[in-house]
């Protein structure tokens, strides 16, 4: 992910690997770097994992393979980007508006499409999008007391989504399609476990936040002019 925060030296603490291209992206990072390509690739990974998904009713197996392919260099393009971004300092204010964007776009893209073909239920579309929606409002409901970082929890959250999604855009019968299913239980509870815990972090925050506003009114009321 491209929105992440990384120190000048390329967040390892020592000079950025490769040379004269470590320093030259430690240097300038600008909006076409490796890291914002990537999440632009994802963006356009969307819609072709969509025709693919849904090609012939959407119940073709050899279709499905294709869109799982689409699906699955979307989600590796979303570690490497982030990757690079923390490496070699490519943070951009685009990355971090577009990279959110990319992953929440995928994700709703292949969970729609699932519930509309019947292969998952709407209910579970509905607890994911409405988590996924909420937390981004959320944190720009707190941004001006702070960010919340994204947790442990969050990225098993997100892992976990991923795998479930990939496994029920392919065909699967048998064992896999039990496992699938489980899969995807594992990632609703991660999903309102995180999103409960997710809430909590503002609610402190925007507190903490508020309360540092009225400490610092009261002194500048109270300091001699």
């Amino acid at each position: 992910m491209t929105g992440a925060p990384a120190s000048a030296a390329g967040g390892t603490g020592r000079p950025a690997p490769g040379g004269k291209l470590g320093a030259a992206a430690v240097n300038q990072a600008s909006l076409w770097n490796i890291a914002n390509i990537l999440t632009m690739v994802r963006l356009l990974l969307v819609p072709g994992f969509v025709v693919l998904l849904l090609m012939d009713g959407g119940h073709d197996p050899v279709w499905r393979a294709w869109a799982w392919a689409a699906f699955a260099v979307a989600m590796i393009t979303d570690i490497f980007d982030g990757h690079l971004a923390r490496t070699y300092n490519l943070v951009t204010d685009f990355g971090k508006i577009a990279d959110p964007i990319a992953d929440k776009a995928i994700m709703a893209a292949g969970l729609i499409c699932l519930s509309g073909l019947g292969d998952l239920p709407w209910w579970v579309t509905g607890v994911i999008l409405f988590r996924e929606l909420g937390i981004t409002l959320m944190r720009f409901w707190v941004i001006r007391h702070g960010v919340i970082p994204a947790s442990r929890g969050g990225k098993l959250k997100t892992l976990a989504q991923g795998t479930a999604v990939g496994m029920y855009v392919l065909v699967l019968t048998g064992p896999l399609a039990t496992l699938r299913w489980w899969v995807m239980a594992v990632a609703v509870v991660l999903t309102v476990a995180t999103g409960l815990d997710y809430v909590r972090q503002a609610v402190v925050l925007r507190r903490r936040g508020l309360a540092a506003e009225r400490f610092a009114a009261r002194d500048r009321a109270e300091s001699p002019r």
